[in-house]
């Protein structure tokens, strides 16, 4: 299982590459590398930058495959191998996804950089939603805050409810790209998916604790 997702990451990472250098010798000697608000060009950096997300892939699967060996046996990811490998996949093609409009912004000024950013985070976001409820207790990946860490319960509720929140805080976010609504709305529908289970997992960790429910 493990193998295969790594096979996978590994030619989502090929692909990124190959576009990139495919399109490296038409790419002006200073690109784009930040976009403000309004989608105009406020920061440079040199061509190379456009390797950057191509590293930071390499080095995600290299954690992705440690982090395993580093954690407490009671929150051990082996209980959801494979919803933890698909996870790296996942952010895999997300930074590949990235990296590749840099590039194409680079070539191609014209393209509206922040809305295919906002767009593709959105749908990556709800990629992600769809597996959240089944991590499982665990250090490194989640909605990892005081309440869930402390019960199994919470963590499970948590991540149930965290679930369907990132899917439908995300496709609304996808939807106000497409329709040209504020970028600042979409961010903001996007951050919610994450946060509000966050704040869940202390209300439904405090109604436990009232009723004498968490286990211990």
């Amino acid at each position: 299982m493990k193998n295969r997702y790594l096979w996978l990451c590994a030619a989502v990472v090929m692909a990124t590459l190959a576009l990139t250098l495919a399109l490296y010798a038409q790419l002006p000697a200073r690109i784009p590398t930040h976009w403000n608000a309004s989608g105009q060009i406020d920061g440079y950096g040199p061509r190379s930058y456009v390797f950057l997300h191509s590293a930071i892939m390499v080095g995600i699967m290299l954690l992705w495959t440690v982090l395993p060996a580093l954690s407490p046996k009671r929150f051990s990811v082996d209980t959801f191998a494979a919803t933890y490998w698909q996870i790296c996949l996942i952010i895999v093609a997300m930074l590949g996804y990235i990296q590749c409009v840099l590039v194409w912004g680079a070539y191609s000024p014209a393209m509206p950089m922040n809305r295919a950013l906002f767009g593709g985070l959105a749908i990556f976001m709800a990629l992600l939603g769809n597996v959240m409820g089944k991590v499982r207790r665990n250090f490194w990946i989640g909605i990892r805050t005081p309440w869930t860490l402390a019960s199994e319960r919470v963590w499970y509720a948590t991540h149930r409810f965290a679930a369907k929140s990132m899917v439908v805080c995300a496709l609304l976010s996808l939807a106000g790209v497409l329709a040209g609504l504020s970028l600042a709305l979409c961010l903001a529908l996007l951050l919610a998916g994450p946060i509000v289970p966050a704040a869940y997992s202390l209300l439904i960790y405090k109604r436990l604790e009232r009723n004498g429910t968490l286990e211990t």
